[in-house]
């Protein structure tokens, strides 16, 4: 595991460390795609088989990472695993820091900030009650599992107050909660 924002150095080195031949990259951010790309490149110059399986979120990576199969061929399961990704929405749930015009309408700072793959989608007030709100949202397009990862400053009892959430209001998805411990949001979401 890298920290956030790593170099291409940093990739490579931790490519490297594994001693494998071939090697998948999970950025789980869309800042971190293109450095990830560039440490595959090196890699590949040095012997080692790098795919990058595009995730944007921890939970997609997640979703990639529950249909790893060692057994299939390589490259059969970077393609699965970037399906499972792709198939994966996500949202993050976080505290707007200064005021801001967004596509849900104008933030202060200290509202809930519930972002779907990227984008300000809804603000509230209320911490549990917006992370509800955006799961019925995303729930509202389809979905059967519903995976929560508590961020470090996460209150205490915000998943299951979220999982309870679901199990009432959509009774035959399924609710998967884990501890994440990823600053600044205290709640990512994906619905699969």
């Amino acid at each position: 595991m890298v920290p956030g924002n790593p170099s291409t150095g940093e990739l490579l080195d931790a490519i490297r460390a594994t001693s494998a031949a071939r090697v998948v990259v999970l950025p789980n951010d869309p800042n971190t795609q293109a450095v990830a790309n560039a440490a595959a490149r090196e890699a590949h110059a040095l012997g080692v088989r790098v795919s990058v399986v595009p995730t944007r979120s921890p939970v997609q990576a997640l979703a990639a990472l529950a249909v790893r199969d060692p057994q299939r061929p390589f490259a059969d399961d970077v393609i699965a695993m970037a399906e499972a990704a792709g198939a994966c929405r996500y949202a993050e749930v976080c505290w707007a820091s200064r005021e801001a015009l967004t596509v849900a309408g104008p933030c202060r700072p200290g509202d809930v900030l519930a972002l779907v793959e990227g984008e300000v989608h809804l603000i509230g007030v209320d911490l549990a009650d917006t992370c509800a709100a955006v799961v019925d949202r995303m729930l509202g397009g389809g979905g059967e599992l519903v995976t929560l990862l508590s961020g470090a400053d996460a209150p205490d009892g915000l998943a299951d107050a979220v999982a309870e959430h679901v199990a009432r209001r959509w009774p035959f998805v399924e609710v998967q909660a884990y501890p994440g411990g990823q600053p600044h949001y205290p709640l990512l979401v994906g619905v699969e």
